[in-house]
């Protein structure tokens, strides 16, 4: 087996497969984004319910 084939850990820019930390920090900053975004959308829906409810 030649070192080519041999996947790198942590060297993604330089065109190697990353490793599966590299991976697991980015799908969580993508998941904690979308869970950022639901929590927004939550907070509005909730301001606009109560804002129905008082009048």
């Amino acid at each position: 087996m030649s070192e080519e084939s041999v996947p790198q850990q942590g060297a993604g820019p330089t065109g190697q497969p990353k490793g599966l930390l590299q991976q697991m920090e980015e799908l969580m900053a993508t998941l904690n984004a979308d869970l950022s975004a639901l929590d927004a959308d939550l907070q509005s829906a909730g301001r606009a319910t109560e804002e129905n409810e008082a009048r």
